[in-house]
């Protein structure tokens, strides 16, 4: 039986906030997502009162898995600073600070604390979307396979999570003894994404707040076992979701992905100033569609331009990785859950994205050491 939004609250009325009152009663929820056994929702407090609302999330957690037909939870915590206690609750002034998550995970230096079992984190970024970003970061993944490292990859898009359909698997995650949800393994990776916690045609509409808790989750709350590097598919776009992100996550490293034309190089741009503003060393541009060859006649074609992308990477001083084509059987094999390294290894595209990972792998050895 479906569970709805109506046994949830039910469910919420048993549990007290710290003033006495029911929690479904108390105006701190945000809307409720209830779909195919998974249920989503914030609580949204004042940061003031973070600490003492804790055990009320964990209560409203618990008390809804209690529910007959729940398999998934995830209830955040999410708290709004205000400015001298006068402003309603998720209402700030412009200039006011953005709502920010309850738990902490800096380490004493105040960079972001390592994740567990993780050596090194690479994310895989693009300024807009519908380059090729998650094609390209699943690949890219699969090529550092190849290169004999231990990879994880993350699917950070929230609201368009692709790479379960690129691997060709929908499942959900299962726990370990201590509550940690242990990643998919395909192709030798250890993968994670929000799309095999929600059914593909269910609306991401989520507050921020509520965005980066599911996000740290998958996070820190996953059993990666050891890793040599996670690569993170970024969600596209410079926006709060990938700002925080940057700042949450321990990233030794970001790569760009762009199309050669004009208007995706001038998000790509913007990409690259967003992680120099958070001090994370762009390992390199990809240029992906860059060319279309023929597979009748050879002959190439430069449908979107060609060479755009080495053309920005030596203005803004960042390494060029190289070039992908826009190929039939890259499409196909994405499109089909086997993607172009794992199910034709021998072919030329596979080396391509071997080579990418190789430069890669070159790039951000100094950088982890360093780190």
């Amino acid at each position: 039986m479906a569970v709805t939004k109506e046994q949830v609250l039910a469910a919420l009325e048993a549990v007290n906030t710290p003033q006495g009152l029911p929690l479904a009663e108390a105006g701190v929820l945000s809307d409720i997502v209830a779909s195919d056994g998974k249920v989503f929702f914030s609580i949204n407090v004042d940061a003031a009162e973070a600490q003492a609302w804790e055990p009320v999330r964990a209560k409203a957690d618990a008390a809804v898995r209690q529910i007959a037909g729940v398999t998934t939870t995830l209830v955040a915590l999410t708290a709004e600073r205000k400015p001298g206690g006068s402003q309603r609750q998720g209402v700030q002034p412009a200039g006011a600070p953005r709502s920010t998550h309850q738990h902490s995970h800096a380490s004493a230096s105040g960079r972001p604390a390592p994740i567990r079992g993780v050596a090194a984190v690479i994310a895989v970024a693009s300024g807009k979307g519908g380059v090729g970003k998650s094609t390209t970061a699943l690949n890219l993944a699969l090529g550092l396979r190849d290169l004999g490292l231990r990879v994880g990859l993350l699917d950070a898009d929230i609201y368009g999570p692709s790479v379960p359909r690129l691997i060709g698997v929908q499942e959900r995650p299962e726990l370990d003894g201590e509550k940690r949800m242990i990643p998919i393994a395909r192709f030798g990776l250890a993968i994670m994404s929000i799309g095999f916690l929600v059914s593909d045609d269910m609306p991401m509409i989520w507050r921020g707040p509520m965005i980066m808790s599911a996000i740290t989750q998958m996070l820190r709350e996953v059993a990666w076992g050891k890793l040599d590097v996670l690569v993170i598919d970024l969600p596209p776009g410079t926006g709060d979701a990938q700002l925080t992100l940057s700042q949450q996550a321990p990233i030794n490293g970001a790569v760009i992905v762009s199309t050669p034309q004009d208007l995706a190089l001038m998000d790509a741009r913007r990409g690259v100033m967003m992680f120099r503003q958070v001090n994370i060393p762009v390992l390199g541009l990809i240029e992906n569609m860059s060319y279309f060859q023929c597979p009748d006649c050879g002959t190439r074609s430069d449908i979107f331009g060609h060479g755009g992308a080495r053309i920005e990477a030596e203005r803004l001083g960042v390494p060029f990785l190289g070039e992908v084509p826009l190929d039939l059987e890259i499409r196909a094999n994405s499109d089909q859950g086997t993607p172009v390294v794992e199910s034709m290894p021998d072919s030329a595209h596979a080396k391509i994205y071997r080579e990418l990972a190789g430069r890669v792998k070159d790039a951000l050895e100094p950088v982890a050491a360093s780190a």
